[in-house]
């Protein structure tokens, strides 16, 4: 049997050529089973994924805000509370001072921009925490929701998520005023609750001078107005926190 090297040149280049064309077919072939796998086991596992995601978000419905745990407020809002209110909040950013701000850009971001609590919990700098600490867990929990709501969704949430954290846009910082203000109109609730024996006045001391959006602005003005009509008793000390890091 004569080897490769005896063979007339044309011959050798076509054995070659055939060669070649063999291992495309297999690497094609091999290919296209591995992506039918992958895509099958993608939409067997798709909707274990989408269960586990609404169990994680589900755990928000339980987890106390830890800025009114430190005060001892008895029967606290939750977090998906605080981000349901400031879903409705955003709804009624229709009037002309918000006519530059993407209104349905700033109800998704309401209810995506504290997600990642679910898995972090409600961290705060009480809670021995710094802020690049804080950032680097959610973000890695924002990772893994949005690995289970699925390519598009999850890289949606994402975005969101960034976009509030690097307070770039008109939105985010539209959001940021909400987020606030739904915090001291929370805390003039649990004050009305308590006969105004208890005193957040600290909230409000931490928002003093930083709402941008003009609107937001008037609903702010309205709250203060509506709480000097009562006494303010003595301002507590808040208590050591019971962070939930995981």
């Amino acid at each position: 049997m004569q080897s490769a090297e005896k063979l007339p040149i044309c011959l050798r280049n076509m054995c070659k050529y055939l060669l070649l064309q063999l291992k495309a077919l297999v690497v094609n072939y091999i290919g296209q089973f591995f992506v039918k796998k992958k895509k099958m086991n993608a939409g067997e596992g798709s909707q274990s994924n989408i269960l586990e995601f609404f169990m994680l978000v589900g755990k928000l419905k339980h987890l106390k805000r830890t800025g009114w745990m430190m005060r001892n407020v008895s029967n606290c809002e939750d977090v998906a509370g605080h981000m349901y209110r400031m879903g409705i909040m955003a709804f009624l950013l229709d009037d002309e001072a918000s006519s530059n701000v993407d209104r349905n850009k700033c109800i998704k971001m309401a209810l995506v921009h504290d997600i990642a609590e679910c898995i972090v919990g409600d961290l705060t700098p009480f809670c021995g925490i710094s802020k690049d600490e804080k950032h680097r867990k959610e973000l890695e929990a924002m990772e893994r929701l949005c690995s289970l709501a699925g390519e598009k969704v999850g890289k949606e949430f994402l975005d969101l998520y960034k976009e509030y954290e690097e307070q770039s846009t008109t939105e985010a910082k539209t959001v940021k005023d909400l987020d606030k203000f739904d915090m001291i109109l929370q805390a003039f609730e649990y004050e009305k609750e308590s006969e105004f024996t208890l005193s957040l006045q600290d909230f409000f001391n931490s928002t003093e001078g930083t709402f941008q959006n003009p609107l937001i602005l008037k609903w702010v003005q309205e709250l203060k107005l509506e709480r000097s009509k009562h006494p303010q008793p003595p301002l507590l000390k808040p208590s050591e926190p019971e962070c939930d890091q995981k």
